[in-house]
């Protein structure tokens, strides 16, 4: 499209180094890293664990389960657990 190759690049690079300097450029590079790793996740449609495990620990809580220290499937089978116990 442009006809931009290997040596060109390598100026472009070496002129954006001089002018912005190293730990500025670190910067741009890594904010720009994640935003297209969060543009990723977006487009995935999937929701993120993390979404996922807060909803399970506040239900936890909710149902006046302790949820420090425990993992969310431990949780989880608290849950299963006490809801079987008021089934029965």
């Amino acid at each position: 499209m442009f006809g931009l190759g290997w040596p060109e690049l390598i100026i472009i690079l070496v002129i954006l180094l001089l002018i912005f300097g190293g730990s500025r450029l670190k910067g741009v590079a890594k904010g720009l890293g994640e935003s297209i790793k969060e543009f990723k996740k977006a487009s995935s449609g999937e929701p993120e664990k993390n979404e996922d495990e807060d909803a399970v620990m506040e239900a936890a809580k909710k149902m006046g389960i302790k949820t420090e220290g425990k993992t969310s499937a431990q949780v989880l089978k608290e849950m299963n657990e006490k809801l079987d116990s008021k089934k029965a």
